[in-house]
């Protein structure tokens, strides 16, 4: 139930897929607070990660989208400090937004992470995604026995068309999802409005917790 009192935060909601789930639980009552580097908040400062908690007050869901630039090529020539790094936003960030956010939350509320479908499909030259990934789904097990009744949950996403792509020439953007289209199921790469109904899904359905959301187009089964 979603009232004028209902308080939901979305941790990378100022692009891509945070920012599609930011404008779907703005067109319910509440209050929607978008927070990211945008903004000022760096999620692998825990100090100030806490004190944007401490200074919202009671809130009742929170998603957490933010994502990092994970270095690619095979282990053997990975370069380890950009792949800590990676991991220092992703994994740890999210780990350390669940830490200060549990105590803020309402009775019902619910914790909504990111992975991503790499954290199950074995793709070389993807070893710091699918570590990534991975590491998250496991902690959403453990973390749904040790705050329940909290729900927490975690979406995982397929290619998803966004701005996280910018930095790639046109042709090669347009080749990814040329790609997309003629190998995934659904013969399309991701939007991301489709992905925020996953995230919804999280929130509304009182009888899920510790559950991965494959929102992937198929991407594990092509």
């Amino acid at each position: 139930m979603f009232t004028d009192q209902t308080v939901s935060v979305v941790i990378g909601g100022t692009s891509g897929i945070g920012r599609a789930v930011v404008s779907a639980l703005s067109a319910r009552p509440g209050t929607v607070h978008a927070l990211g580097r945008s903004t000022g908040l760096d999620v692998s400062n825990p100090a100030a990660v806490a004190r944007a908690f401490a200074a919202l007050g009671p809130v009742d869901h929170v998603v957490i989208t933010a994502g990092s630039q994970a270095p690619g090529g095979s282990l053997t020539a990975l370069d380890l400090v950009a792949a800590k790094a990676a991991f220092e936003v992703k994994f740890w960030g999210s780990v350390t937004a669940v830490q200060a956010a549990a105590p803020h939350l309402r009775p019902g509320g619910t914790l909504t992470l990111t992975s991503g479908f790499l954290a199950r499909r074995a793709t070389p030259g993807t070893f710091v995604k699918t570590a990534m990934n991975a590491a998250l789904e496991a902690t959403v097990k453990v973390l749904a026995r040790e705050l329940a009744p909290l729900r927490v949950n975690v979406v995982s996403p397929g290619l998803t068309d966004t701005e996280a792509y910018a930095a790639l020439p046109a042709e090669a953007r347009q080749a990814m999802l040329d790609r997309a289209r003629a190998t995934l199921p659904v013969g399309r790469a991701g939007h991301p409005d489709d992905l925020a109904k996953a995230y919804l899904f999280a929130i509304d359905s009182g009888f899920v917790t510790g559950a991965v959301l494959d929102v992937d187009g198929g991407a594990l089964i092509a």
